[in-house]
């Protein structure tokens, strides 16, 4: 990064105040895990807060848990890049949430079925078999989906309190979040996760709307929309447009990835109806947050849009212009991208404000990180060591302790992996191709388990297996088998099939596979329908 670059990251109005606020909520986020460490008994209040969590503090949590500090960074990087076009991706998933809370499709079933994980499922349904390599797969494509999180979560931190963005910095605050949420979560588990997310729900409502307010103040709502236009022309607004950046193979993978998955295949949001008391409070539950899904997604993609509008069009941003927009044929690399919304943020807000909202964004940082080491973890204990240790099992006390273990190591692979990862995909488009790995055969095996009785273990297995094709949508996989291509002119990698393309042929070939299979090797016997419908 150039001298002037790097100082320009560093001008924000963040001040010591503002650090005395963020460092007691950080406090406060340690002793609710230490404080709750007694009531994590056994697995299931551990994993599953005794299920019985009630309607609104589920709604909260969900909320807390799926508007993650990386939701805000990709979904405004998407809003830096695409406009008001990227709302569809918003839309898409409250109207799906709505939906699937109104019907109860998979949740309901799943709830009723008084399992503590998906794999959990995969077996009362089909086998155990099938349960142990679902675990596997969910578990590698889930680990592997959060790999960024830690490394995009810091450079927001590192870009709005104006520490350097290269040298000790950026390792620096990647470890310290890092050991914090490691703690509380490996102290509480899902006490201490809910508990958190709460408070966490409360401030980042309250951060929300404080920069969104501030943001049209001071930028003026009809020069957002016209600065829009300008820059990005009618494919700022229309997502089917052709320079758009998306088109109708990405809105169509939008249904599956941020609509169907987001809510109802999601294991991160699943635990959350899976902990709820009742059938009826997970419908009502999923109803309510239909809003939240569409706000997380929203609210930052307004965000990314108003850093675009601050750069290109505004007198504060002028130096900011040619930083992130350097002229063709100048030679210059162009400041990432991520960077644009913490810069922007660190220079709008005064102070008190702007430690407010950062502490705001450390909460939604917290809160997807706990939930998704304690899922990915509890997946691990309960769904591949304890099954194949067989009749010995595992006690209580060892599968929490080994869940414990699990989180630490968990840490230790998001902080090499948000180090050491090269890959140049968009943030959000990472995260749908990795989180496809697990989800496009979770979707076959789930719809197939839970509505057709001639689904069999076979077809399970393929399904899964099949969904694991998604991996060549990552742009090192697509690189090393050619799908993609070196143009020295332009000096880019040329797809020939998008991650989008690449996600929706891999859930087609799972929902093939769940078919296929399932009349080629039907089950012998009837335990597995009969299974199915116990809980429909």
């Amino acid at each position: 990064m150039s001298p002037e670059a790097a100082a320009a990251l560093q001008q924000t109005r963040f001040s010591t105040v503002d650090g005395v606020i963020v460092a007691i909520y950080l406090a406060l986020s340690l002793v609710i895990g230490v404080f709750v460490r007694r009531y994590a008994r056994d697995m299931t209040a551990y994993i599953g807060a005794d299920r019985k969590i009630g309607t609104w503090l589920g709604v909260a949590t969900m909320l807390g848990t799926e508007m993650g500090l990386v939701t805000v960074m990709y979904s405004a990087q998407k809003g830096f890049t695409g406009g008001f076009a990227a709302f569809h991706i918003a839309l898409i998933a409250g109207i799906a949430t709505l939906i699937i809370g109104a019907t109860g499709f998979i949740v309901a079933p799943l709830r009723r079925a008084e399992v503590l994980t998906i794999p959990e499922y995969y077996e009362k349904r089909f086998s155990r078999r099938v349960r142990v390599l679902g675990g596997c797969i969910l578990a590698f494509g889930g680990i592997l989906n959060m790999g960024l999180f830690l490394k995009v979560g810091s450079q927001f931190i590192v870009g709005i309190t104006g520490l350097s963005a290269e040298g000790w910095a950026l390792p620096t605050v990647m470890v310290g979040l890092l050991l914090l949420v490691v703690v509380y979560t490996a102290l509480g588990g899902m006490i201490s996760v809910i508990l958190t997310d709460y408070v966490q729900f409360v401030i980042l409502s309250f951060g929300l709307l404080i920069a969104t307010g501030m943001a049209i103040s001071r930028l003026g709502w009809d020069h957002i929309f016209e600065t829009t236009q300008a820059v990005l022309g009618d494919a700022g607004f229309n997502p089917v447009a052709e320079e758009s950046g998306f088109g109708w193979s990405y809105v169509l993978w939008m249904f599956v990835t941020a609509g169907l998955v987001g809510c109802a295949v999601w294991p991160t949001a699943v635990s959350r109806a899976l902990a709820m008391e009742s059938e009826k409070a997970v419908k009502r539950q999923y109803m309510i947050s239909s809003i939240s899904f569409t706000i997380r997604f929203m609210i930052p993609y307004f965000w990314g849009i108003c850093a675009l509008v601050f750069i290109t069009a505004s007198p504060e941003g002028a130096d900011l212009k040619h930083l992130f927009f350097p002229p063709e044929g100048s030679g210059v690399e162009a400041v990432d991208n991520l960077y644009a919304l913490p810069i922007f943020l660190g220079r709008l807000l005064p102070p008190v404000a702007i430690g407010i909202i950062t502490a705001a964004m450390i909460a939604a940082f917290m809160s997807t990180h706990d939930s998704y080491f304690l899922c990915w973890s509890s997946v691990i204990t309960q769904d591949v060591v304890a099954p194949l240790r067989g009749k010995r099992g595992l006690s209580e006390a060892a599968r929490i302790k080994l869940t414990r273990l699990i989180i630490f190591a968990l840490g230790a692979y998001v902080l090499y992996w948000g180090l050491f990862y090269r890959g140049k995909d968009d943030i959000w488009d990472y995260m749908a191709v990795t989180g496809a790995i697990y989800f496009n055969g979770a979707i076959a095996v789930l719809i197939g388990g839970i509505y057709w009785k001639g689904a069999s273990r076979a077809g399970a297995m393929a399904a899964l297996i099949a969904g694991c094709s998604a991996v060549f949508g990552l742009g090192p996989v697509q690189q090393a088998v050619g799908l993609q291509t070196w143009n020295p002119e332009s000096e880019e990698w040329v797809q020939k099939l998008t991650g989008a393309e690449v996600g929706l042929l891999s859930v087609g070939l799972a929902l093939a596979s769940m078919v296929i299979f399932s009349f080629l090797m039907p089950d012998k016997n009837e335990s597995a329908p009969t299974a199915a419908a116990a809980i429909n």
